[in-house]
């Protein structure tokens, strides 16, 4: 029993993965989920109860290595603060290539859940990159100003870019004010987006994407429908 209840839960995961990212978190109901796996709605609600759980599991991923792809890219002589300009600028910039990222982000941002595992999973982090600008604060201080930070993140997300907010003036802003709160210094705010402004964030951006989708479809086992095949 254990063993069919394991795999259901695969097919769930694999169902949920792959819709919420072809068409939305919001546009993909529990009736749509349950029949493209199979299952009926009580076994679905007695594995996960909501959507919301599924989006945990999604997150998990998502957030697992979230420095690593911008270490990669700052290497090792840069100040560790231009590792957390990298990473929150591909992540604003992967919401204005891609709206079904864009409400994933959102979402995990927004309910209780998953955002309380992004501030304690970003939290160490923080504290290792910002700590030499406020070496009196401890863990839980740089949790308190994670919220605060997450919570500009997900409000620059939730803003489309458009010709009087262009993609460029976003990471500038959030940038900015990011910054501020963990006390960097002001000169060292204008090199960190001046180097920002001059990397080409959406290359950088789609092909941090690209991998994102092909990790997601191994780790939950589907394939995503190509454009041409969804005509």
């Amino acid at each position: 029993m254990k063993k069919d209840g394991n795999e259901i839960r695969k097919r769930i995961l694999s169902v949920c993965a792959r819709l919420f990212l072809e068409q939305g978190y919001s546009r993909t109901s529990v009736s749509q989920i349950t029949e493209e796996a199979n299952v009926t709605r009580g076994t679905y609600q007695n594995l996960f109860h909501t959507k919301d759980s599924v989006l945990m599991e999604f997150v998990v991923e998502m957030f697992g290595n979230q420095f690593g792809t911008a270490r990669d890219i700052t290497g090792e002589d840069l100040p560790p603060v231009y590792s957390y300009a990298v990473e929150t600028a591909i992540q604003l910039t992967l919401t204005e290539l891609n709206e079904n990222l864009r409400e994933i982000y959102i979402e995990a941002y927004t309910v209780p859940e998953t955002a309380e595992y992004i501030y304690l999973s970003t939290t160490a982090e923080l504290r290792q990159i910002f700590g030499q600008y406020l070496p009196d604060s401890g863990e839980s201080d740089f949790y308190e100003l994670e919220i605060g930070s997450s919570g500009l993140m997900r409000n620059y997300m939730a803003k489309k870019c458009d010709v009087h907010f262009p993609l460029e003036r976003k990471l500038e802003r959030f940038l900015t004010s990011a910054m501020r709160i963990y006390r960097v210094p002001e000169d060292e705010q204008q090199r960190v987006t001046a180097y920002i402004a001059g990397l080409d964030m959406k290359a950088i951006a789609a092909g941090v994407m690209q991998k994102l989708f092909l990790l997601l479809e191994m780790k939950f086992e589907f394939t995503l429908t190509k454009p041409e095949e969804a005509k």
